[in-house]
Order: C-alpha cells, then sequence, then structure tokens
C-alpha cells in the first residue's frame, strides 16, 4: 500500500513563500511520477504541478508557472511544491498525488490519471 504525507501549509500573507512536502512510503519511489494538485472550497480539485520519476520533466498549471516549482528527491523518496509570490486565489487544500502514468500535460493534469493520493494539507493566503 503506497502512503503519501503532505506537510508544510499554513497561514501566509500575499505575495509571500510557502515550502509543501510530500513523503512517500510502500513503494519504490523513483520509478513513478508526482503530482500536486488543489482544491479549494466548493470548487473541483484542480491541477498545480507534475514531474516525472526522473525530475526531468515538469509540467505546470499556467495560474501557477512562474510562482511555484516542483521537485523531488529519490534518495529522500520525498516531493516538494515551493511557492513563491502567493495569492489569496492561492488558497486550497494541496494534495499531492503519484501515478505509474506520464504523458501529455492534459493528461498529467487529470486527477484520474492518479494512483495514490495524500490527504492533503491547507494553504491560506490572506490579502
Amino acid at each position: 500500500q503506497v502512503q503519501l504525507v503532505e506537510s508544510g501549509g499554513g497561514l501566509v500573507q500575499a505575495g509571500g513563500s510557502l515550502r509543501l512536502s510530500c513523503a512517500a512510503s510502500g513503494r519504490t519511489f523513483s520509478s513513478w511520477a508526482m503530482g500536486w494538485f488543489r482544491q479549494a472550497p466548493g470548487k473541483e480539485r484542480e491541477f498545480v504541478a507534475a514531474i516525472t520519476s526522473s525530475g526531468v520533466t515538469k509540467y505546470y498549471a499556467d495560474s501557477v508557472k512562474g510562482r511555484f516549482a516542483i521537485s523531488r528527491d529519490n534518495a529522500k523518496d520525498t516531493v516538494s511544491l515551493q511557492m513563491n509570490s502567493l495569492k489569496p486565489e492561492d488558497t486550497a487544500v494541496y494534495y499531492c498525488a503519484t501515478t505509474h502514468r506520464w504523458g501529455t500535460a492534459p493528461l498529467m493534469g487529470m486527477p484520474g490519471s492518479y494512483d495514490f493520493w495524500g490527504q492533503g494539507t491547507q494553504v491560506t493566503v490572506s490579502s
């Protein structure tokens, strides 16, 4: 059974930064791609970023491009999301997810492309 545990969420003022981490256990982490999604109250879960198993290829949602950066450390079985220049509209519960698939950006942007999910961490950005 795969387990993903997110951490690093919190309350931050607009313009500030946060770094989210996701620790994985239960399988060969380095073999699978990872993604970050978020869900605001009353809204559907939306794609944020994804990264291949090797860390070479990354995809980002247009709304976070240039502000967020996804990275992974296969030696530590972790994936991170560095979030800079945060905006109130970034407020959401952030989830990490893992998948054995990799393909186009639209494919990796679909929640249904992922096999396992963490429990989420709250990010609140105040104006």
